[in-house]
């Protein structure tokens, strides 16, 4: 079994049934241009007022000064904050002292084995990594799988918490939880009504993908 999240909502309704299904955690991509699932700090923020308690609202974000991300956290109320793009660990501690109740999940790209040091680099001042498909330049978010074997050594030995993220969808997340052994599984275009469709803002979620795919991660 894995802990489940469901990453780029967008509206009520696809946030609400995927909690319902059972997702653990329910990510937020707040104004973040390069994204089509992005949306506004308002937006998100009443969005995560309608949650359930059950589930952890995840704010995440390619931002890099840490006083913004502290300014939108506190607007908005999450859980969790996402960390994507070239977070030092200096702007990690000013983050943690601004918001000593949330939890941080640094985002690790992975392309090589080298993301196996950079894991470790950060493990020991977040609360989770998440390990992503970085592929033509971008690190996060290309609908793509990578090397998972990679993964699994970090989940081996960087000594935290990993959510395992890049390409994962209803069809192919038994086997990447049986082959890396994650924490919980994170997944956004693979549970889309059209997933090749990436350039369109805003598109909606398949009630029957997110049900598959939640099963499929228990």
């Amino acid at each position: 079994m894995a802990k489940v999240k469901i990453c780029g909502n967008t509206n009520e309704e696809d946030a609400l049934f995927a909690s319902i299904k059972g997702a653990d955690y329910l990510g937020f991509i707040i104004e973040v241009k390069s994204s089509v699932d992005s949306i506004t700090r308002e937006k998100a923020r009443a969005l995560i007022k309608r949650l359930p308690l059950e589930a952890e609202a995840v704010y995440v974000t390619t931002e890099t000064s840490p006083s913004k991300i502290v300014e939108i956290a506190k607007y908005v109320h999450p859980a969790c904050i996402q960390l994507h793009g070239t977070v030092t660990l200096d702007s990690i501690k000013q983050i943690r002292k601004g918001l000593p109740k949330i939890k941080l999940i640094k985002t690790i790209p992975i392309e090589s084995k080298q993301a196996i040091a950079l894991a470790k680099k950060f493990a020991h001042h977040v609360d989770f990594l998440l390990l992503d498909s970085k592929a033509k330049g971008k690190a996060g978010g290309t609908g793509t799988t990578h090397d998972w074997s990679i993964s699994a050594k970090i989940v081996k030995g960087a000594g935290k918490k990993v959510f395992l993220a890049g390409g994962l969808n209803p069809q192919n997340v038994k086997a990447a939880i049986r082959s890396v052994k994650p924490y919980a599984v994170d997944v956004n275009s693979g549970v889309k009504r059209s997933p090749r469709s990436r350039t369109s803002r805003h598109q909606r979620k398949d009630k029957k993908k997110i049900g598959s795919f939640i099963r499929g991660a228990r």
